[in-house]
């Protein structure tokens, strides 16, 4: 495939707001789960909440998408100066040249919450606004809206791969000259919806999430924004996502295949579009949930293609899974790997299970990083697996 490199990113989630934050977090091995203490939730569980995302405003035109999703996206967009080199790729390329790629599991479905709580059984209020909250499109167009782009549009819900899918979407859209910049995102909110059905399938954690743990007894659910400006050709930055893979499984709603042959299917086609070999992998970031039958699976999967040597990490002991910001946020977080010349350690993992063989590190580990290849794998066995280098 032809390089396309990651010329801006930034992100926010429970860890803090900004890549500096979020190095430091993986350096330290600092988590930003808490307690849940969301208002009209009594579930015993662990959350990945950021912080200030209640305080911000949507001014002018964009108030018209006044939601709490909006409101974190829009938070995520004001570090590292993201905003401005977005505006500088429309300036350089024309508006219309400028895609944008969004990847979400809930939109706005907190504001949709709140209309059903007021309505009592009647009419929603005339407040709610479908169209620029709860649907799943509307993350994209308010994404268009605050940078007045015009491109191609383009969203991806596919459960947790979401944000992941839409880096491939876009990938697609400027290998095919329908852009020539493409700006990618993934943004998921807390809400009840999603608190409350992963505890009904018996999948959210009472204690932090321990991703391949001998103990590990769930997830955590966390919210995040992250996004990525990505641009073709080699000169355009220094790191580069040089491998994509997808596969659907299809073995059943919520749980993958046993043996992962799905997942395994994604990683190798990552490997193959990379031109890379199992061996160049310098690190897995691993989908790592922390669930027993998701954990098996990925482990059964990265044996399948790459042995037991490559260094192996989970990162949503950090952050929590950050749903369909989770592919976006932990590609962003590879990038920091490389960065850093830093293979994270798993945040809260105590000990691996020994049923499980992948090379599991712990502790943070300094080495030199190349290579790093990150996995999402949503319901449903929707998998994506994305190879990104450094020059």
């Amino acid at each position: 495939m032809t390089p396309v490199c990651i010329t801006a990113a930034t992100m926010v989630t429970a860890v803090g707001a900004g890549l500096d934050a979020h190095a430091d977090a993986l350096r330290r091995k600092r988590s930003g789960l808490v307690p849940c203490d969301l208002p009209g939730v009594d579930i015993d569980t662990w959350i990945g909440r950021v912080e200030g995302v209640d305080a911000v405003h949507l001014d002018g035109s964009l108030s018209a998408y006044e939601c709490r999703n909006h409101r974190l996206a829009l938070l995520g967009l004001e570090h590292e100066g993201f905003s401005d080199r977005v505006r500088a790729a429309a300036a350089r390329h024309g508006k219309d040249r400028v895609g944008v790629f969004m990847g979400t599991s809930t939109s706005g479905i907190a504001e949709t919450e709140r209309a059903y709580a007021e309505s009592h059984g009647g009419a929603l209020p005339d407040w709610f606004d479908f169209r620029r909250t709860q649907s799943i499109h509307a993350l994209g167009e308010f994404v268009r809206e605050r940078f007045n782009l015009s491109g191609v549009g383009h969203t991806v819900s596919t459960a947790c791969s979401s944000s992941a899918k839409a880096v491939v979407a876009a990938l697609r859209h400027l290998a095919y000259g329908l852009c020539d910049s493409a700006l990618v995102g993934g943004v998921d909110s807390l809400c009840l919806t999603t608190l409350y059905g992963f505890h009904s399938l018996e999948l959210t954690s009472p204690e932090p999430c321990r991703p391949f743990d001998a103990g590990r007894r769930g997830i955590s659910i966390g919210e995040a924004a992250g996004f990525v400006l990505l641009e073709r050709g080699n000169d355009a930055g220094e790191y580069l996502i040089t491998g994509w893979g997808e596969s659907s499984d299809g073995h059943h709603m919520s749980t993958p295949h046993p043996e992962g042959v799905g997942a395994a299917l994604a990683m190798r086609q990552a490997l193959s579009s990379s031109g890379l070999a199992a061996t160049d992998i310098d690190y897995v970031n691993l989908h790592g949930t922390g669930t027993l039958s998701n954990d098996r699976a990925e482990d059964r999967a990265i044996r399948a293609v790459f042995g037991n040597g490559v260094p192996c990490a989970g990162t949503k002991g950090y952050t929590g899974h950050t749903l369909g910001a989770a592919g976006i946020v932990e590609l962003i977080l590879s990038m920091l790997s490389l960065r850093e010349g830093l293979v994270p350690g798993t945040c809260q993992t105590r000990r691996q299970d020994p049923d499980l063989g992948v090379h599991l590190c712990l502790d943070p580990e300094p080495r030199p990083v190349r290579h790093v290849l990150s996995n999402s794998f949503g319901f449903g066995g929707s998998n994506c697996s994305l190879v990104i280098s450094r020059q």
